[in-house]
């Protein structure tokens, strides 16, 4: 996709570009318009994206020790996931077994192929698959989907001398249970892309003889914005499940297609990346919005900028502890921050009266994080009461509360002498105006 790879470019130049943000933000914006609507993208969508990238852009704050320009990469990789679908994970393995799965679309879709690839992806999971021939329609669609099935080492079922393809899926529904944990019907299509009612009809037949779990619509990339329409007549004809969008290795058209499909609020579950049996992905829009901006680069910045937004939660909580009275609340709002830091774990030296360690070790590392994972189950084992005045907590509440969170008395023993030693150097701290005040400064606390 040679428009949507530009975008790599567009995030280089950006970064490297010199001169005022305001203009380097216009120049950057012109490159995404360009890049998208290269790939066929629909007009009216890139510019509504634009708008909302620009507004963004000139609006939001970026945490401290984020630069207004990697924090611009930022909105753009989250407003380009949300144009092609969002950033949920595809439901991808079956709720239940056996599982029915029927393939429609156009002809040329590429929905044979799929089928095959369908079963290779399944079968790679572990789960038998059967594929049924239930295109009559196509000649050698029969002879195409059987040698595949041998190919990846699926059950086949098809019946070539039958004409009626309704008859064909449901007798092969009945023969391949028992033997399949996913059963993959394999549909006809017709030629063009216009409103052909026989299709549909036929459509509408078999998913009404078989009942299928999950209905999904093939789409070829280089259909582009046409998907939209596609994708909406198959839905009134047989309700869709999900989308596979093929052939995205070397069509300029592929952004049409995926945000097309999109707009229609069709979940994209997996695209073909290629002509090979294996080459069938599940479909990620943050993933695939990542590689399009150069992933590597990309993932190290969204992973700093991400610590640095809790880093300043973190901040403002430390500051409501130095300026109030500490309670098991606070400290529980502290382990949350502290706990999605990540990468930026050094920002726990500046924490006063911290006394977990800071292991470089993995395996200590590993310890601490589940050690931080107790204390939260811990804590929301409390009443009000022993949240508001942990001092409360005796012997005999810390076997209550050990019982309730599924944990240790010594565990909420460890916790209740955090908790002191935490208070305990705070008030160490308030009385030496001059640390106070350097942590004031730190924090961005008013002095």
């Amino acid at each position: 996709m040679p428009g949507l790879e530009s975008l790599r470019e567009a995030v280089r130049r950006f970064l490297r570009s010199s001169g005022t943000y305001e203009k380097a933000v216009d120049s950057f914006i012109r490159d995404i318009q360009r890049a998208l609507i290269s790939s066929d993208v629909n007009v009216k969508l890139v510019f509504e994206l634009s708008k909302r990238i620009r507004e963004r852009a000139l609006k939001e704050k970026p945490p401290p020790g984020a630069g207004r320009r990697e924090w611009l990469v930022k909105i753009v990789y989250e407003e380009l996931a949300k144009l092609f679908g969002g950033g949920g994970e595809p439901e991808l393995m079956p709720p239940r077994k056996p599982y029915t799965i029927m393939l429609v679309g156009v002809q040329g879709s590429g929905k044979t192929t799929t089928a095959a690839k369908l079963a290779y992806y399944y079968k790679k999971k572990g789960l038998r698959v059967g594929l049924v021939a239930a295109d009559t329609y196509r000649p050698g669609a029969y002879d195409q989907l059987r040698q595949l099935a041998e190919q990846v080492g699926a059950s086949f079922y098809g019946e070539p001398g039958e004409k009626d393809p309704v008859k064909i899926a449901r007798r092969g529904l009945r023969d391949l249970q028992g033997r399949a944990d996913i059963i993959i019907i394999d549909t006809a299509g017709r030629h063009g892309y216009g409103g052909e009612e026989a299709l549909l009809k036929e459509m509408r037949d078999i998913a009404g003889a078989v009942k299928p779990d999950e209905v999904v619509l093939v789409i070829d990339a280089a259909m582009g914005q046409k998907a939209y329409d596609l994708a909406r007549r198959f839905h009134e004809a047989t309700p869709i499940g999900s989308i596979i969008v093929t052939k995205l290795d070397g069509t300029a058209k592929g952004g049409g297609a995926l945000s097309a499909v999109a707009a229609t609020g069709a979940t994209i579950k997996f695209i073909g990346t290629g002509e090979k049996i294996e080459e069938l992905e599940p479909f990620r829009p943050k993933s695939f919005v990542g590689r399009l901006l150069g992933m590597g680069d990309l993932e190290a910045l969204l992973e700093r900028l991400e610590a640095l937004e809790h880093t300043e939660k973190l901040q403002k909580t430390m500051g409501e502890m130095l300026s109030g009275r500490i309670n098991m609340r606070m400290i529980y709002e502290q382990i949350q921050q502290i706990s999605k830091l990540g990468p930026l774990r050094k920002v726990l030296q500046m924490i006063p009266g911290l006394s977990l360690s800071l292991p470089t070790d993995d395996e200590k590392l590993r310890i601490t994080e589940e050690k931080m994972r107790k204390w939260l189950h811990i804590i929301e084992s409390m009443t009000y009461e022993e949240l508001d005045k942990p001092e409360i907590i005796d012997r005999s509440r810390m076997r209550r509360i050990a019982i309730g969170s599924g944990t240790s008395p010594e565990e909420v023993r460890e916790l209740v002498e955090y908790y002191k030693t935490v208070k305990r150097t705070i008030k160490q701290i308030k009385r030496r105006k001059g640390l106070l005040a350097k942590l004031q400064r730190q924090l961005g606390i008013p002095e």
